[in-house]
């Protein structure tokens, strides 16, 4: 049988245009899985840095503890977590390229994807297994009874679609840490409220309870248990002084933000004239209500 001239050519042709095929989609191949790992990595990245926020966060409201165990099982808010994260991924295949990102692993390194990820179990792209058991779910030649049908394979895992749920988690997760942050640089005490009007709140809080104290020492000097002099003192010292130290304690226990750089205000000059002048002018208001009752 001969071939002629037009049909090798056209045979060449084909060939060619195969062979211009094949090296398009290797080439197109190789940058997809680039692309993958480029974004493996950031994500890494970014999830590291979202554990030793995190770790801060924990430490700065008093929730950081530290717990012993083994090196290989890091438990959650320990500072070891960030180091334990797997690293850049070093195959060249799609299932290594998912791998690096998708979340955190069985224990033994194998990753769970997105269906081990808390509030993503419906995902459905792994099977769920113990993580004792890891090693024993690697697929093997499937061994059934006679006549018994084959044992279903898990579904084919997309990386980009595992990279895009990464991502989105890891949007999530910086959108939640923003919102600690900023609930940590409020504090307890009227954490709406502007630091001074904060100050000024908590000390005159303080005179009026250093008032309620005034109200019981003149009542207490009224039936002599109290002499003229003690009373004087109290009121024009004692009292103040006491009411003073007491919104600057108040202040610096509940007024104080979880995270906060430096020292914050407690306004001492402002506090020391609000007391100094608030128990002495409420003994005043009262002889003269007492006086123009009588």
């Amino acid at each position: 049988m001969t071939v002629s001239f037009e049909e090798y050519a056209t045979l060449a042709r084909q060939l060619a245009e195969q062979h211009r095929a094949g090296v398009q989609h290797a080439a197109a191949e190789s940058e997809r899985r680039r692309d993958l790992h480029a974004t493996a990595e950031y994500l890494q990245q970014r999830l590291t840095t979202q554990g030793q926020r995190l770790d801060q966060l924990g430490r700065a409201i008093g929730l950081y503890q530290p717990t012993s165990g083994p090196a290989s099982e890091p438990g959650p808010g320990r500072p070891d977590e960030a180091a334990a994260w797997p690293g850049p991924p070093s195959g060249s295949g799609p299932a290594s390229a998912a791998g690096g990102v998708a979340g955190p692993g069985t224990g033994d390194g194998a990753p769970a994807g997105a269906a081990g990820v808390p509030g993503w179990s419906g995902v459905g792209a792994y099977p769920q297994v113990p993580a004792g058991e890891a090693r024993l779910a690697l697929p093997t030649a499937a061994v059934s009874p006679a006549g018994a049908l084959p044992a279903q394979r898990a579904v084919a895992v997309d990386p980009a679609v595992e990279l895009e749920l990464a991502r989105r988690m890891a949007d999530e997760a910086d959108r939640h840490g923003q919102q600690a942050e900023l609930l940590a640089q409020r504090p307890v005490l009227l954490p709406t409220w502007s630091p001074l009007a904060r100050a000024v709140t908590i000390y005159a809080g303080s005179a009026a309870a250093a008032g309620v104290l005034m109200l019981a020492l003149v009542l207490a000097s009224g039936v002599g248990l109290v002499d003229g002099f003690t009373l004087g003192a109290w009121i024009c010292a004692g009292l103040p002084a006491v009411a003073f130290f007491g919104g600057y304690l108040v202040l610096g226990r509940w007024g104080r933000p979880a995270m906060v750089e430096g020292a914050p205000p407690r306004y001492l000059p402002l506090g020391f004239l609000i007391c100094f002048l608030l128990v002495p002018m409420a003994y005043c208001a009262y002889l003269l209500l007492v006086r123009g009752l009588r």
